[in-house]
């Protein structure tokens, strides 16, 4: 029903161990759970640009915190509404929520097909996902991308002892598969002795992980009742449930989930250092346009400019004044000028070209 997941992951794996099997032995413990690291650090850069995409949803939400408590708060009795509002606000922000989960939505699909097709190599079991296959039969069976002969390199392969796809809790019938082809049979202290210290430290890396991003939630969004009790979720059950739930799961799971936190922890800082970087050139940025435009202190403001455009408006108003009055002193020379003496009366107190006319005193009551 899942194989468009199981295949892309057995697919996966079975590049990288081809890829060691060039420097190890193909049937080394290390060359295998190589394979599972690498596999993890293949998914997790195909989920790069989701998980950015994720900080920066995170990011926006915690600054919009004020606006989003303050449209709950007006619709609080108008449930339609308020969706509507919030709506309308993600899309004047240009982001969508759904970013801020898809990374972890992404890899919960990626955990569920490494599990089975980690199983699926040892089909001897009878609960659930096994066939209860005879150590002979499971032998002669592929394993999605894996030959029969894979299976059983990944049968034989051992880490400190332990075969790497065993469990603490694995039933007695289900470890006889690893006694195929002259194996020994493995003892649970030699799985516990690899598997415990992978539970812890897988652990560990998740509860830091944890810390490191509730240490970057604003006060606002640390303060929300439902982010703290994720947060404390997050640092502390989820990180226990590795220890509880870590005695059932198969050493490569372990495996996977150590280095998938190894990843997460350095990926977090790198995204975070790199998006302060970019917040901070943009502060930057603005603050220096900002000092362009403001007065420098102590000095005054420079009028210059509106000064010499009234001066220039108020010349424009005068020559246009003066102007007009030539026009219409030439206008009564014209008509006068026939050499009389109110000719040249007239022409005598014509004013001069260029010279600016007498005003008559008006009397005013």
């Amino acid at each position: 029903m899942l194989d468009f997941i199981y295949y892309p992951v057995s697919w996966i794996l079975w590049v990288w161990h081809k890829a060691f099997s060039f420097v190890l032995a193909p049937d080394s413990g290390w060359t295998w759970a190589l394979s599972v690291v690498f596999l993890v650090f293949t998914l997790r850069a195909i989920l790069y640009k989701p998980f950015v995409k994720q900080v920066r949803t995170t990011r926006q939400m915690q600054e919009l915190q004020p606006q989003i408590k303050a449209l709950q708060k007006k619709y609080a009795k108008d449930r339609q509404r308020q969706a509507l509002e919030m709506q309308k606000l993600q899309k004047e922000h240009g982001f969508n929520p759904l970013m801020g989960c898809l990374p972890v939505l992404l890899q919960v699909p990626v955990f569920i097909g490494l599990f089975h097709v980690l199983r699926s190599f040892n089909r001897t079991g009878t609960g659930f996902g096994q066939l209860g296959l005879t150590p002979e039969e499971n032998a002669q069976l592929g394993n999605y991308a894996f030959s029969p002969e894979d299976v059983q390199s990944f049968l034989s392969a051992r880490l400190f002892g332990a075969p790497i796809s065993s469990w603490i809790t694995q039933p007695m019938a289900s470890l006889q598969a690893f006694t195929v082809d002259g194996g020994e049979l493995p003892s649970r202290w030699e799985i516990a002795a690899v598997a415990v210290p992978l539970m812890i430290v897988a652990g560990i890396a998740t509860h830091f992980n944890a810390r490191a991003s509730v240490a970057r939630q604003s006060a606002q969004a640390a303060a929300n009742p439902q982010a703290a009790i994720m947060n404390k979720l997050a640092l502390y059950v989820f990180p226990l449930g590795v220890l509880v739930g870590g005695p059932f799961l198969p050493i490569a799971v372990i495996i996977y989930w150590v280095s998938n936190n190894i990843w997460t922890y350095g990926q977090q800082h790198l995204v975070f250092r790199r998006i302060d970087k970019e917040e901070e050139e943009k502060k930057a940025a603005a603050l220096a346009r900002r000092n362009e435009n403001a007065p420098k202190p102590g000095a005054r403001p420079d009028k210059s400019k509106k000064k010499g455009s009234a001066a220039a408006a108020a010349s424009d108003a005068v020559d246009a004044t003066v102007d007009e009055t030539g026009e219409v002193s030439l206008q009564k020379d014209a008509a006068v000028g026939d050499g009389s003496p109110a000719a040249s009366k007239s022409g005598a107190s014509a004013p001069k070209p260029g010279s600016r006319p007498k005003n008559s005193k008006r009397k005013r009551r």
